[in-house]
């Protein structure tokens, strides 16, 4: 019993836990999104450009609301750890590349960028089987019963069956190449725009939730913008069942070859308004538990003291 208030008033504990209340909130306020973004970029075909409304009514109407949450509970009962050890170790890296950084004088944005990229990097080797069984998950419809999934465990041991354990890691070198670069942008553009809207809060933490909200979602919006084409090409491999494409470069040729450049592209909007949703409600939970933590610690220091 004594391991969580032990764990909490560690600094890396603090950011554990308030990152992972920060990535559960992003899961459920944006993953309807995700699974149109998904399903946009994996169409093939020079007639395929399908609106993400025109494929939300037609993915209601065959199979239901609750279609678009297919999939959710891979990435739900992961995210608490992943989105928990991704603030970690962005804490942990952001003031180790920074050396003057200290409790009361934040990392600079050379520090936030590179410490963000190394984040991204590490993040993939969890980020990458989950995202797989996600994607597989959310590309079934019930008018394709024979190769249907039941759920997360079951779409894992057939990948597991058919593909080998190197199946499971099938997209981890795009993924990485994704990650890096994007969750540099995306702290980066976070903690700028949050000093930018409220001067002063990357030192004293009293910005409003309006700030938190808007920096993170803009912070969203720039790492997905950055790394939209590549996004598009994980989506395609990671989705593919019958090893229709041999790697990164085949299929980027391939797919700019059958359907045009504006299929690096395609699903861009939808990925914009979720990256908004979802990245404003994790660090606005993020920022809002750290506080909460923060407090109660302070709490239970002036009792102590009192006693």
């Amino acid at each position: 019993m004594e391991f969580w208030p032990e764990f909490l008033a560690n600094s890396w504990g603090r950011e554990f836990v308030a990152g992972g209340f920060g990535g559960i909130a992003g899961v459920i306020a944006g993953y309807p999104l995700d699974t149109l973004r998904i399903r946009q970029q994996h169409s093939s075909g020079k007639g395929s450009s399908s609106s993400a409304f025109q494929i939300l009514r037609r993915l209601v109407s065959t199979d239901g609301p609750c279609a678009l949450y297919r999939g959710m509970a891979a990435p739900l009962a992961s995210v608490t750890f992943q989105n928990a050890i991704a603030f970690q170790t962005y804490a942990i890296l952001s003031r180790a590349v920074d050396r003057s950084a200290t409790s009361d004088n934040p990392p600079s944005y050379t520090g936030v960028a590179l410490g963000g990229i190394g984040t991204g990097a590490i993040q993939s080797l969890l980020l990458s089987p989950v995202e797989l069984v996600k994607i597989r998950l959310q590309l079934q419809t019930k008018t394709n019963q024979s190769n249907s999934h039941k759920g997360p465990l079951d779409v894992t041991r057939s990948i597991l069956r058919t593909e080998g354990w190197r199946g499971i890691y099938r997209g981890l070198s795009i993924t990485v190449l994704r990650d890096a670069p994007a969750h540099g942008v995306y702290f980066w553009t976070y903690e700028y725009i949050r000093e930018q809207l409220h001067p002063g809060c990357r030192k004293n933490g009293h910005e409003k939730f309006r700030t938190m909200l808007l920096a993170g979602g803009l912070a969203g919006v720039a790492s997905w913008i950055c790394c939209y084409p590549l996004d598009v090409i994980k989506t395609r491999i990671q989705g593919q069942t019958d090893s229709r494409y041999c790697g990164i470069v085949d299929c980027f040729r391939r797919s700019v070859r059958e359907e045009g450049y504006n299929v690096l592209w395609r699903g861009l909007g939808t990925a914009v308004a979720r990256a908004f949703i979802v990245n404003g409600a994790i660090f606005t939970a993020y920022e809002t538990a750290l506080r909460c933590i923060f407090s109660s610690d302070d709490a239970g220091i002036q009792t102590e003291t009192v006693l």
